[in-house]
């Protein structure tokens, strides 16, 4: 079985990018009309979140997505055998200058990300931070073993290291404790289990419960907090931008560093609404 994922997913990774956006137009219409994927989660993502829309406003956006969509799934399978040359071309980390500054000061980072635009993609930072600083991607692990496999190959085929979600205090303190420089992704916007809500935030027209785990973290071992700002500027090529949410994230109150988060990633969906995962059924919790 991992074998044949494999050989899908590099036969899919070699095909050419004009191809492969020929297929995903092609794709899109069963995707949308036919098999009409989780369609009413999206709608009913979309209506709630921006209600001053009308619902012709509402469904070009949700053309936009699942268009979108078909488009990132098919670009994720080119991580499996492009280039860092090209994925440079496509995927640009346009002020990483000021990030390395940072690194070069001796300290670490914690960048907070969202499901935004092709995250997937975002794992070739490592080609952008200097050589001596560990960079690594915080995820979940599949149930699934062999999906889990490739995508983790797939994953740090640019230099990242993938860290399980429940080994992250683990894997920190261990940087910690050799005085390495580490820059650590957060993919932050997830919906905690029931059992786990802490604290709620206003997002998308929602009051939602958050994770908190990345803001304790990020305190915790005095890391600096980085907004990962995303854009998609055409087909096939993105832009992410960095900034600061805190330059003394300890000294924050409880939660404030996660509402800060939270208004950043609004905002930067709100310029694209198209390019936010909008799929999963992320206000399950909702309060209202």
């Amino acid at each position: 079985m991992y074998y044949l994922i494999y050989f899908i997913v590099k036969a899919l990774s070699y095909i050419p990018f004009w191809a492969l956006y020929i297929l995903s137009d092609i794709m899109y219409y069963p995707l949308y009309y036919v098999i009409r994927y989780r369609r009413k989660i999206v709608r009913k993502n979309l209506t709630e979140s921006f209600p001053e829309k009308s619902h012709e406003e509402i469904i070009a956006i949700e053309k936009k997505f699942y268009r979108y969509f078909m488009d990132m799934i098919l670009e994720s399978s080119k991580m499996a055998s492009i280039s860092p040359t090209e994925i440079r071309k496509r995927m640009k980390f346009v002020n990483i200058d000021k990030t390395n500054k940072l690194l070069d000061e001796g300290k670490s980072l914690a960048f907070f990300m969202g499901h935004y635009c092709n995250w997937e993609w975002m794992t070739s930072v490592g080609l952008w931070i200097n050589d001596d600083v560990v960079c690594a991607q915080v995820y979940h692990k599949l149930i699934n073993k062999q999906f889990d496999k490739i995508i983790k190959q797939m994953r740090e085929r640019m230099g990242n290291t993938c860290v399980e979600m429940r080994h992250t205090a683990r894997f920190i303190a261990n940087m910690t404790a050799e005085n390495r420089a580490c820059m650590v992704a957060l993919i932050a916007d997830q919906s905690p289990k029931r059992k786990q809500i802490k604290h709620y935030v206003k997002f998308l027209n929602h009051t939602v419960p958050v994770l908190v785990g990345p803001e304790k973290i990020t305190k915790h071992f005095n890391y600096m907090p980085i907004f990962v700002n995303a854009r998609r500027v055409k087909r096939g090529y993105y832009e992410c931008e960095f900034s600061l949410l805190h330059d003394n994230p300890a000294a924050l109150p409880d939660y404030e560093l996660s509402d800060i988060y939270f208004e950043h990633l609004e905002a930067e969906i709100r310029r694209q609404p198209e390019c936010y995962l909008w799929t999963h059924n992320r206000f399950k919790y909702a309060q209202d």
